[in-house]
């Protein structure tokens, strides 16, 4: 199952979840039903595309909270396919990472949640464009692992959070305080792995609506050869390849595509010099000098199985050796 969350209202939470089952081209049909209903202001509205003896467009509307959090195991394109819809539908977003959820000062990171979140509420009343705030691997920032410790920031963090849920048109970054300053509705749309680690009245139902993805083996089959259709690899090439690395998440198979690459690049600098020569091959050259061309590999379905091979071996590789023992002799298994 596919479903590709986009914003589409910057005044309202307002979220569109789009499912779509067998599908050749989600993105297209994303598009059409988006421009195809009219969206109220307040309700968000998603939309299932069923696959059965014809398709047929259900639509359920209802409000919902601010936060919507998008989960599930990694490297399954949670992110990606997001920034993809933002792109399709003109959203600008301003995109956060949960590096910026720490400081070495107190209260910087609440701060700097609300300067973005009132930055998105700029580029609606400035550029007429929609917008949105997004928090990529929430949990890595926020989420309590082990013995890890709360900081007093991860503190103010969540209750900002929480007070933009609970409050999303007044958002103040330390001004006085003006009864005619009120901020659009700006949607606050987060990622994570696992959100079950998030302090739980943040993710509670009525702040945060909370959407597991997990793509089944026939999405991974429709998204992995949308990837390689341009390359010319087949339907049936991809499933081989699919079929040979199974349990592998959607980001191994764009990394067999850069694999691909790195083994060309590598050839085409020692064809050129090697790495000797590469620095004086660009830096100096002569003005009349061209520069040395690179063509692109051809992607074909055994050259993209000898990349999953050889990721394939790290893999394990990573998972047997386990160094960590060897330096730490008492740690436990």
């Amino acid at each position: 199952m596919i479903f590709l969350p986009a914003i589409f209202s910057a005044k309202t939470r307002t979220l569109c979840l789009i499912i779509v089952r067998k599908s050749p081209d989600p993105f297209n049909t994303f598009r059409e039903i988006i421009t195809s209903h009219l969206f109220s202001w307040t309700k968000l509205v998603i939309s299932l595309k069923i696959a059965h003896s014809e398709q047929r467009v259900v639509q359920h509307a209802f409000t919902i909270s601010t936060i919507p959090g998008i989960w599930g195991g990694k490297g399954q394109g949670k992110s990606f396919q997001t920034e993809l819809i933002f792109q399709a539908l003109g959203v600008e977003p301003v995109i956060m990472s949960a590096g910026e959820l720490e400081s070495e000062r107190a209260g910087e990171p609440g701060r700097l949640i609300r300067e973005r979140y009132r930055t998105a509420s700029q580029v609606v009343q400035n550029q007429g464009k929609m917008s949105c705030l997004m928090i990529n691997d929430i949990d890595a920032g926020l989420g309590r692992f082990g013995n890890t410790q709360m900081t007093v920031n991860n503190q103010i963090v969540v209750g900002t959070l929480m007070n933009l849920s609970d409050n999303p048109t007044r958002v103040s970054v330390g001004q006085d305080w003006r009864e005619s300053d009120v901020t659009n509705r700006i949607p606050v749309i987060v990622t994570g792995n696992d959100l079950s680690t998030i302090y739980a009245p943040l993710i509670r139902d009525g702040r945060m609506d909370k959407f597991y993805w997990q793509p089944i083996r026939e999405d991974i089959l429709n998204i992995v050869h949308r990837m390689y259709e341009k390359d010319g690899i087949s339907r049936d090439e991809v499933e081989k390849i699919v079929d040979t690395f199974p349990n592998q998440a959607l980001d191994f198979y764009g990394a067999l595509r850069s694999r691909t690459y790195d083994k060309s690049i590598l050839k085409w600098i020692d064809d050129i010099g090697g790495v000797e020569n590469f620095g004086s091959k660009f830096l100096k050259r002569r003005k009349d000098q061209n520069l040395p061309v690179f063509i692109p590999p051809e992607q074909t379905a055994d050259a993209l199985l000898e990349s999953g091979y050889s990721l394939l071996k790290e893999q394990q590789l990573i998972m047997e050796t386990k160094l960590s023992k060897e330096y730490m002799k008492n740690i436990e298994d």
